[in-house]
This record gives C-alpha cells, sequence and structure tokens, in this order.
C-alpha cells in the first residue's frame, strides 16, 4: 500500500443524480469536526485508515471498506494511521435514497444503515465505478451506477431504523428548540433563554437535545449555519457576505468551520457548483 504524503480534495456535484454531492480526498491532518449531514455519507476507503467516532463509538475503516453515516448522525473523521487516508464519498439526499427504496418495495421513512463499516467487494467495487464514472461527467454511467449501488446498498446492508431513545417530555422542547435555532442563525438565544422559550430548565434541555441530536444546542448551530452557508454558496453569494448571512463572525471563522465539515473551504465549493451549473446549463 502506498504511503499518503499530500493532502488534496476535490468536491463537485453529480452530473446526473440530484442532490447528490461528491468528494474525492486524500487526508493526512486534517480532523473533521463533530457534524451531521442532512443525507447521507457512503464512501469507499481507497488507502490508509479513517477513524471516525459515530455516536460514541469509535470506528476504523482500511482500504477496500465502505463507509456509511445516516443523516442527521453526528460524526468525526481523521487519520487512523500516520499516513493517513484516501477515499472516495458520495452525499446522496434522503429524498433520492428514499425513492430507490421505494422502487425496491421497502417500507416507508428514512432508510436506515445499522453497521457503519461494511467490507463487501462487489459493492466497493460498484462504488469505485460509479464515482468515476461521475468524475469523467459521464451522466447515462454515472446515473446508472449511482442508482444501481443504492440500490445494492439497501438491499444488502439496510435495516429497520431502531427508536430513538427519549426522555419522558422531552420530545416537545427538543423540536421547540430546534425550530428556535433554525430561525436564530445570526443572533442565537442563550441556552436560559433557549430553555425559558421552549417552557425547560436549561440542563434537563442540553441533555435531551445532546440524546435527540448527539450535539449540544451551540455544536448543533454551527452545523445549520454550515447548511445554510452551502445554499447561499450554491445561490452564487460571495463567501464574505455568506458569512455574514450565516451568523459567523467573518468570511475566516467561516472557512474554518466549514472545512471541518465539507472537507473543502466554501470558495472550492463554491467553484465545484458553479463549474456543475455551467456544465449543465440550457445552450452550454
Amino acid at each position: 500500500m502506498s504511503k499518503i504524503t499530500e493532502e488534496r480534495a476535490t468536491f463537485w456535484r453529480h452530473p446526473a443524480v440530484p442532490e447528490t454531492d461528491l468528494l474525492k480526498a486524500r487526508y493526512v491532518t486534517h480532523r473533521f469536526s463533530r457534524h451531521v449531514h442532512e443525507g447521507y455519507a457512503i464512501g469507499l476507503i481507497l488507502a490508509g485508515v479513517e477513524e471516525f467516532d459515530y455516536r460514541g463509538t469509535l470506528h476504523r475503516a482500511r482500504a477496500g471498506e465502505i463507509v456509511l453515516v445516516n443523516p442527521e448522525t453526528v460524526h468525526t473523521g481523521q487519520a487512523g494511521v500516520p499516513g493517513g487516508w484516501a477515499y472516495r464519498m458520495l452525499y446522496p439526499s434522503i429524498e433520492t435514497v428514499a425513492a430507490i427504496a421505494g422502487e425496491l418495495g421497502g417500507p416507508g421513512g428514512t432508510p436506515y444503515f445499522p453497521q457503519q463499516v461494511v467490507r463487501d467487494d462487489e459493492v466497493a467495487a460498484l462504488l469505485r465505478r460509479a464515482h468515476q464514472a461521475a468524475e469523467r461527467g459521464d451522466a447515462l454511467a454515472a446515473s446508472t451506477l449511482s442508482r444501481t449501488l443504492f440500490a445494492r446498498l439497501l438491499m444488502r446492508h439496510a435495516a429497520p431504523r431502531p427508536p430513538a431513545p427519549q426522555a419522558p417530555g422531552s420530545e416537545r422542547a427538543v423540536r421547540a428548540a430546534l425550530e428556535l435555532l433554525h430561525e436564530s442563525l445570526v443572533d442565537p438565544p442563550t441556552l436560559d433563554d433557549l430553555a425559558e422559550a421552549v417552557g425547560s430548565r436549561p440542563f434537563p434541555l442540553l441533555r435531551a437535545f445532546k440524546a435527540a441530536t448527539g450535539l449540544p444546542p451551540h455544536a448543533y448551530l454551527i452545523s445549520l449555519r454550515v447548511r445554510r452557508a452551502r445554499e447561499l454558496l450554491l445561490s452564487g453569494m460571495r463567501p464574505a457576505q455568506v458569512a455574514a448571512e450565516t451568523g459567523f463572525t467573518d468570511q475566516a471563522h467561516l472557512n474554518r468551520h466549514f472545512k471541518r465539515v465539507m472537507g473543502v473551504p466554501p470558495a472550492v465549493y463554491q467553484r465545484a457548483a458553479g463549474s456543475y451549473k455551467t456544465r449543465h446549463s440550457g445552450g452550454a
């Protein structure tokens, strides 16, 4: 196995599957902070070892293994060996994966992967081919292989979602707190004010919030800000303005947190999205 000696990352949008992003990267010192994705994170380790915490359990994914991260589930990401790791990742939306599950006759709701690291050589080879086709911009091959990949993963590795643990009476408070945070990206309340607004006390709300989301409110707010920043960057807004619109202190503050979640800086993400729009706009 060749040693990974330098870091690089390429991020782009899928040429044919809606709401699906792709990442091809090799990391040595980069560390992903605790964060969540709206959709799935599905990847193949090409070399080295990735280590990641997933809701309190430490996982190690080695070359040839597949990583499966469910939506809205807290996780990290860092090198598991001194040489780092290289991988190819797909980030499909819940809607994309759920639609395929429905076509396969699966139950309603959000599909769920109970194992976060799996060894499946056939699916791994399919993932690599799908990712490479998307990298080439081959829309027909990429869409066919990607949808086949998601179907194969669902058939082989999905399972019913277990019920989420909730303290009695906490679900309403957490739901209300989440709504408030979504509405308060730029000027969020303190923990005391948040608890008072939802009819709770600070520490019981903090415990229930962490149990439901895996993050304390301030860390969850950062993930919301990054999520909103992605939307604004995709709309073409300049990163400095995006920082102001999403509650970050300045562009450097946005850059730091955005890269810790997305693996690339905001400007790189925006250029990739702009390139995708140019290639797929009418008349181009």
